[in-house]
């Protein structure tokens, strides 16, 4: 996995983000739960997964590990 792509689904994840189709949409899911809400759940965990693919891969290998911390 490339940093080319980590920086690709960032920009993606940003344009998701901007949920206008959701606005006016009043149904609910499970009965109780506005689907608004679960998008932006799911759109969490998604941007979780996401920075968590980031640090992983995308992370400059140049940064110490606590080596520079003061003495």
């Amino acid at each position: 996995m490339s940093r080319r792509l980590i920086y690709i689904a960032l920009i993606l994840l940003a344009v998701l983000h901007q949920d206008f189709w959701l606005w006016d949409d009043a149904t609910l899911l499970f009965g109780f739960l506005p689907i608004g809400l679960a998008y932006h759940t799911a759109y969490c965990i998604v941007a979780a997964g996401l920075w968590f693919l980031a640090t992983k891969y995308a992370w400059p290998e140049d940064t110490s590990e606590g080596d520079d911390v003061a003495q």
